[in-house]
């Protein structure tokens, strides 16, 4: 089992190893397998950037993360630029049916509403304006409405998910029920739990997943 400050010092080490992040700007505090992130940033993709950088690390079990965006003096774009900002961006994206997504921007906040086929079109239309000047955080709120009408079959899940090399030998356990799927069992960082959730996510008919993976860690 890492220390606190064997995992602080692994953390701090995963953002240095990010070209987009200056580790100056990111503070990292570490307890009981739960990671603080603060420090102030100049988008909004630095802020996503270094919370992929912390989940990535073995024995990270939860983040709070509270850094802030700083755009500067220079920064004068309004809410409606912001808007018109975000629909074309939307438009050099063929993943992102943006006919069918509701753009909402309150104060750099943005949040997206509708209704699309696969949640990779949800995630690529967040995605996309994450690197927009202006964003400070994405609500996404689009609804997954799969047009697959076969069953999905739990083994396929399952051998989708022991094929992926990230996952190694832990003992995942898939539950489908209708069009849900549920994840349990004990994995060893909050990479693999997202990752096993995007796996599960390219099934054909899956619109909601129950996340109830447990990040453990053993030396």
């Amino acid at each position: 089992m890492k220390t606190n400050e064997e995992l602080q010092k692994d953390v701090q080490d995963a953002i240095k190893w990010e070209p987009l992040l200056n580790a100056a700007e990111i503070g990292v505090t570490a307890k009981n397998g739960v990671i603080t992130l603060t420090g102030v940033v100049d988008s909004y993709a630095k802020k996503i950037e270094a919370e992929k950088a912390a989940k990535s690390v073995s024995g990270v079990k939860a983040i709070a993360e509270t850094i802030e965006i700083n755009f500067g003096t220079w920064y004068k774009k309004n809410d409606t630029e912001l808007a018109n900002d975000v629909l074309d961006t939307f438009k050099w994206s063929w993943k992102v049916p943006g006919n069918q997504i509701k753009v909402k921007v309150e104060n750099g906040w943005v949040t997206l509403e509708g209704e699309v086929n696969w949640n990779f079109q949800s995630e690529a239309a967040k995605i996309s304006i994450e690197n927009l000047t202006g964003v400070k955080g994405v609500e996404n709120n689009i609804i997954i409405k799969p047009d697959h009408v076969d069953p999905i079959e739990q083994k396929d899940i399952e051998n989708a998910i022991e094929r992926n090399w990230s996952m190694g030998n832990h003992q995942i356990n898939v539950l489908v029920v209708g069009n849900s799927v549920t994840l349990t069992g004990r994995i060893n960082s909050l990479f693999q739990k997202d990752e096993a959730e995007r796996i599960v996510w390219k099934t054909p008919g899956v619109n909601a997943i129950d996340n109830q993976l447990v990040i453990g860690y053993d030396d």
